[in-house]
């Protein structure tokens, strides 16, 4: 585990991403990537998540803990370079979903 403190918001999280993405050169800005490649990258770590979790590989090496640090990496990196604030993004989720109903029964999933 690196040397990060256990206590770190989405948004610092987020600057040592780029800080990473400027240091290995992913870009930092719109026009230095590919949106539509970053989006497909960022599903492909998802399937790599999913097929870990189905071997029941949850902390070992390339598995679904490991890829799902990718998928936020990822997801960090993207917002960052578009600047969205996902600490807010997903504030702001959380407060909308409160008042939300879904209707299971027309849902093929399952639910508690």
């Amino acid at each position: 585990m690196s040397n990060v403190s256990d206590k770190i918001t989405l948004e610092q999280l987020t600057k040592l991403v780029m800080q990473q993405a400027e240091e290995k050169g992913f870009g930092t800005k719109p026009e230095e990537i590919n949106v539509a490649e970053k989006i497909a990258l960022i599903q492909s770590e998802v399937s790599e998540a999913y097929d870990a979790y189905r071997q029941k590989n949850i902390n070992g090496k390339d598995g679904f803990a490991e890829e799902m640090g990718d998928v936020i990496q990822r997801v960090l990196h993207l917002c960052g370079v578009l600047g969205v604030n996902v600490e807010e993004a997903v504030l702001e989720k959380l407060d909308y979903n409160k008042a939300r109903a879904w209707d299971w029964d027309k849902l093929n999933e399952k639910h508690s």
